[in-house]
């Protein structure tokens, strides 16, 4: 069973995420740099340089849907807001739901934590003790490395934005004993369904 939910939990295992060593020297300095941070677009087209490194994950605002052999993989997240980004995932074959994710990026003074909880579909927590977390160890404009520095329950997650609607989350987990285990996902931007017209709409728009 617990090899069982191993396996789940690599799917975000994002985890897919406290010891918050705070980011390298080099990241610091990615952070304090306009030219190397990616550019954030606005409603209005204009680019912008980040003003946090929390800013660089708001394209994940949204909704996505990813599969996983058999299993559908979604997620969904809400925007950057008071230093924190937070989203939920589900994971499910079939009719059956295998396993729910609650999952926040946070702002600290040296970078951006992954905090990651497993949850049943009655909201049993997996995990016993603290959350997962993950530190953002180096970042470029479309690639984003988490490490977890307490062990490898997952030891690195990578998410990888191929453009606008897609994204690649790829996790990597280091059992006590085993195989090193990966997973990759490809997620794509669900995009809301165009609004139905009302009978009072269509009726003011047909002829007489």
């Amino acid at each position: 069973m617990t090899r069982t939910r191993t396996s789940i939990a690599l799917v975000f295992v994002v985890g897919v995420l406290p010891l918050c060593f705070g980011l390298p020297k080099t990241v610091r300095a990615q952070r304090g740099s306009a030219s190397t941070a990616p550019a954030q677009t606005t409603s209005s087209s204009a680019t912008l340089a980040p003003e946090s490194v929390l800013d660089n994950f708001v394209w994940l605002e949204g909704r996505w849907r990813g599969e996983w052999g058999p299993r559908v993989a979604e997620q969904a997240w809400l925007g950057p807001k008071a230093g924190e980004m937070l989203g939920v995932f589900r994971l499910a074959e079939g009719d059956k739901t295998l396993v729910t994710e609650l999952f926040t990026l946070v702002e600290k003074s040296g970078g951006v934590d992954l905090y990651l909880r497993h949850f049943t579909p009655q909201l049993l927590p997996w995990e016993k003790s603290d959350a997962t977390v993950l530190n953002l160890g180096k970042f470029e404009a479309n690639k984003f490395v988490f490490e977890n520095p307490r062990d490898g329950m997952p030891k690195r997650s990578i998410f990888t934005r191929v453009d606008a609607d897609t994204f690649v989350a790829r996790s990597e987990i280091i059992p006590e004993s085993g195989d090193i285990q990966v997973v990759e996902i490809t997620y794509h931007r669900e995009k809301p369904a165009p609004e139905k017209p009302s009978a009072g709409s269509a009726a003011r728009r047909k002829k007489p």
